[in-house]
């Protein structure tokens, strides 16, 4: 998206910065109505045999599976409960069966976006003192672009990417895509192995805003600074306020 946008560095980064903004679980909730889908899905199981944690670790397992076949989103979700079903049912996954595991998968879409406190007045202060915004998400393009559209937030960001996968190559993709200056470039994210971790290994910079809900896939350690580089951690996405 806006493929012919040029970013323009600006001759002294302290005064302005590009921030690189990640969209799910940093600017809106996401993650929690994906656990309450679980939850339920669990319920509706009741396997008699296992834990929930026990389920839990299956669906994580078969959750890194699909994800190879189907990448993210609402439908790789779905696939997952449907196969975690197969596996440890053995009930046969009827139509009827296959209808109602889909819909703990599919009403998520019936959500609004609820976007996380400060989000807009922070995206307006950070506009308004020159930095330069890109929304970087990662996902199955038709249901991020949905996502983006029905936030009201899409007016802050010069452009928007959706990527199938936020590894360094990426980051290094979207740097040079837009030229943009390595000392100058933020990725701002939740997400230690997608937002901080590979744009740090990228060469450039990372504000990491830990969320409580962060999903279990998306959990690593935090990665040594590379030197040249910089690491900001704060608490809550507002306090980009006190930085930039």
């Amino acid at each position: 998206m806006n493929h012919n946008l040029r970013i323009v560095t600006p001759k002294r980064p302290i005064d302005a910065q590009i921030l690189l903004i990640d969209a799910d679980d940093t600017l809106w909730q996401n993650n929690i109505y994906f656990e309450d889908s679980i939850s339920d899905f669990m319920s509706f199981l009741n396997h008699q045999q296992m834990t929930r944690q026990q389920v839990r670790s299956v669906i994580n397992e078969v959750e890194r599976e699909t994800i190879l076949e189907h990448g993210y989103g609402f439908h790789s979700f779905a696939h997952s409960l449907v196969k975690t079903f197969e596996r440890l049912s053995a009930e046969p996954v009827t139509e009827e069966l296959h209808h109602t595991i889909w819909n703990f998968a599919h009403r998520i879409t019936q959500f609004p976006i609820e976007l996380i406190e400060g989000v807009p007045a922070t995206l307006s202060y950070l506009c308004e003192h020159n930095h330069q915004l890109i929304l970087m998400t990662k996902g199955n393009f038709t249901e991020q672009s949905a996502k983006v559209e029905r936030s009201g937030l899409k007016e802050y960001f010069a452009a928007v990417e959706i990527v199938a996968e936020k590894d360094a190559p990426t980051y290094r993709s979207i740097v040079s895509k837009y030229d943009l200056a390595s000392d100058a470039t933020w990725m701002v994210g939740n997400s230690p192995k997608s937002d901080i971790n590979p744009a740090l290994a990228a060469g450039i910079n990372a504000v990491f805003v830990p969320h409580d809900s962060t999903w279990i896939l998306e959990h690593e350690s935090v990665s040594a600074v590379p030197a040249g580089r910089h690491l900001l951690q704060v608490e809550r996405f507002s306090d980009l306020q006190k930085h930039f």
